[in-house]
C-alpha cells in the first residue's frame, strides 16, 4: 500500500509474473505526504489559514456507502478528486485490518487524454500500474480490485478499463477470473431520479463485460461534487500522461494552493480518526444492505472500537 501521503517512491509488488517492471523503466508517482505522521510538516502549514470543512456531513456519508459497495476488496482511489474521501478513510481505518486496503492512484485519463499513448507512454503507465499493484497477474489476488472516482460521463474508468483489458489479453492471464474481481464505484452529482435520468454506466458499452454488481454508483450533493471535482485546491498537480515520467513530481508542493490543500488534508485525516466519525460511519454501514454481510459487521466493529 501507499501509505496516506506517503513521501516514499512507490513499491513494486514482488509476487506474479506480472508484478515485474519492464527493465530499464522505473515506476513514476507524484509526491505525498505520511497525514498518519503529521509531524514530519514541520512548519510547512504555519499561517495557513484553517480549513472550514463545510462539506463534511456529505462526504462522511459518501465514505459509508462507498465502503459499503467495496465487496470487502482493495480500494483504488482514482485521481485527484477523490483525495478528500482517501483521506477521510485513511483515519478512520487507520490502525485496523483495513488501513492496507487503501490505496491513492494518482493518475489522470480523463476524456481524449486517456486514450491512443504512443509505446514509451503505455509502457511507463503499466509500470507505474504495477508499482499500484495492478498488473494482471495481481487482479486474480483473492480480494477484488475496486475502483473509485468522481464521474461524469465515466471516461476514466473507461479509459482505465481499456488498458487494463487490453494488458491481460497481451498477458494471456485469465480474464474469466479476473472480471468477476474487478468493481467500479462511481460517485456521481445527486439529481432527481425518473425513468428519463441519464447514467452513465448505462451507456458505456464495456461495462456490459462485466458482471452487474461490478458498477455501482453513490451520489453527493451537487455542490460539494463540483467543488471535489472543479474548484478544490489539490496537495499534487495533476499526473496526465505528460508527467507520467516526469521525476519533478516526486517533489512536494509548495506553493500557497498546494499548502491550503494539504492542511485541508490533514484536517481530514484528524476528523477520521475521532470516535465520532468512525461511529457514524458504522452507522452507515450497518444500514446499507450489506450490512449483515460478514466483512461489513468486521469493518463494523473495528471502526466502534
Amino acid at each position: 500500500m501507499t501509505t496516506p501521503g506517503s513521501p516514499q517512491g512507490p513499491q513494486v509488488a514482488a509476487d506474479g509474473p506480472g508484478s515485474r517492471p519492464p527493465s530499464g523503466v522505473e515506476p513514476n508517482q507524484p509526491f505525498r505526504w505520511d497525514l498518519l505522521r503529521p509531524d514530519q510538516l514541520g512548519s510547512l502549514l504555519d499561517g495557513v489559514e484553517e480549513p472550514r470543512l463545510l462539506f463534511l456531513d456529505d462526504l462522511v456519508d459518501c465514505a459509508g456507502r462507498v465502503l459499503a459497495q467495496s465487496a470487502d476488496g482493495e480500494l483504488y482511489f482514482v485521481g485527484r478528486s477523490v483525495d478528500s474521501l482517501y483521506d477521510l478513510l485513511s483515519g478512520a481505518l487507520a490502525g485496523s485490518a483495513w488501513q492496507d486496503r487503501l490505496h491513492s492512484l494518482p493518475l489522470s485519463l480523463y476524456g481524449y487524454d486517456g486514450r491512443g499513448f504512443d509505446p514509451m507512454e503505455l509502457r511507463q503507465l503499466r509500470v507505474n500500474l504495477t508499482a499500484a499493484g495492478l498488473a494482471p497477474a495481481d487482479l486474480m489476488r483473492g480480494r477484488p480490485t475496486v475502483f473509485v472516482d468522481l464521474v461524469y460521463v465515466g471516461s476514466t474508468f473507461g479509459n482505465l478499463y481499456a488498458v487494463l483489458r487490453e494488458w491481460i489479453d497481451e498477458d494471456k492471464a485469465q480474464w474469466d477470473v479476473i472480471r468477476r474481481q474487478l468493481r467500479f464505484v462511481g460517485i456521481t452529482s445527486r439529481e432527481k431520479t425518473s425513468p428519463n435520468t441519464w447514467r452513465w454506466h448505462q451507456h458505456a458499452e464495456w461495462t456490459a463485460e462485466l458482471p452487474p454488481a461490478a458498477v455501482r454508483n453513490v451520489s453527493l450533493d451537487p455542490q460539494v461534487w463540483s467543488y471535489f471535482g472543479d474548484y478544490q485546491h489539490k496537495t499534487a498537480r495533476s499526473f496526465r500522461r505528460t508527467r507520467w515520467s516526469d521525476p519533478e513530481v516526486t517533489a512536494p508542493r509548495h506553493d500557497e494552493k498546494g499548502r491550503f490543500a494539504l492542511a485541508e488534508a490533514v484536517r481530514l485525516v484528524e476528523r477520521g480518526r475521532s470516535p465520532e466519525i468512525r461511529r457514524r460511519l458504522a452507522d452507515r454501514l450497518a444500514h446499507e444492505p450489506t450490512g449483515s454481510e460478514r466483512w461489513s459487521r468486521g469493518l463494523q466493529q473495528a471502526l466502534r472500537r
